[in-house]
């Protein structure tokens, strides 16, 4: 045997997450969304302070809604109002609804799908009945009851959606947790006297992160889009606040007479629902353990 045989050391392999980042990184698409993503919310964020006049103040009320030009490029609202300031103000709401809600129901269905999953039994059939009943129940209702009885508040909205969107979660937790209990460092770690939280904590999270991210990345823009729709009826952030729904719910109103009222803002919207689907699709396949087996 050569000397440099011997002195050659062995290639340490590829860890999942390393392995699934490579291959996400070559999905051409989830990477082209991920900057386009990364684009908007930067020009939500700082774009509002570039315009002289607040976002929900009357720049011109008898100008009112004019066509896109060199001074407004998206033209102005009915009162006047930049609509390009108020698309990346709206956006900013939007954005905050749609991870803030998603923190909340990833949260949720998370502790309850791991409890579930890991008591098993009948502990188990009894938080699965529950979770079935309540996907029977209409909750975009639900939610609008909520916003109505209780008013219009901003936190009450992401609190309210991301209540009513923790129920997927918990099943597809419960489902990997059910098979992660049989695997041998988890029966290895009950056998040692581990309590059920140190397990929950150092074995069944941890395998669990990157089935939760993916799926996490898929909610937002299903919770984006019920908070557009809440906004569209009506029932969304009150003025002077606005959001992507609010501003298509205005645009809807007029857009036969003021076309780029409902164009951009839907623009902004259709953009940003397409880019978050592409990047939580280019995850799912990344970190699919049976993708990454073929």
């Amino acid at each position: 045997m050569s000397n440099a045989a011997v002195s050659s050391p062995a290639l340490a392999p590829a860890s999942p997450w390393s392995d699934g980042w490579q291959r996400w990184r070559k999905n051409r698409l989830a990477v082209a969304s991920a900057i386009l993503l990364s684009l908007i919310i930067l020009a939500c964020l700082i774009g509002p302070f570039f315009f002289p006049a607040k976002y929900h103040e009357v720049t011109n009320l008898e100008l009112g809604a004019t066509p896109p030009s060199a001074e407004h490029l998206m033209g102005t609202d009915i009162l006047g109002r930049d609509l390009l300031a108020r698309c990346l103000v709206g956006g900013r709401i939007s954005f905050a609804v749609g991870l803030l809600a998603s923190l909340v129901s990833v949260l949720i269905g998370v502790a309850y799908g791991v409890i579930s999953g890991l008591r098993g039994g009948a502990t188990d059939r009894i938080m699965m009945r529950g979770v079935e009943i309540l996907q029977a129940m209409p909750f975009v209702i639900f939610v609008i009851l909520l916003l109505t009885f209780f008013g219009r508040n901003f936190a009450l909205i992401f609190v309210a959606i991301g209540a009513v969107e923790w129920l997927t979660m918990a099943r597809i937790v419960r489902g990997q947790a059910l098979e992660l209990k049989t695997r041998e460092f988890v029966q290895a770690s009950r056998a040692l006297g581990q309590t059920s939280e140190s397990i929950i904590f150092k074995h069944l999270l941890p395998n669990l992160f990157g089935v939760i991210i993916v799926f996490a990345t898929l909610t937002v823009p299903g919770v984006m889009l019920l908070e557009a729709f809440i906004s569209f009826l009506g029932l969304g952030v009150q003025a002077p606040m606005t959001s992507w729904g609010d501003l298509l719910n205005q645009g809807a109103q007029a857009m036969e007479e003021f076309p780029w009222l409902l164009l951009f803002p839907a623009l902004f919207f259709s953009t940003t629902l397409f880019s978050l689907n592409a990047i939580g699709d280019g995850l799912r396949d990344a970190f699919d353990p049976k993708s990454s087996r073929q």
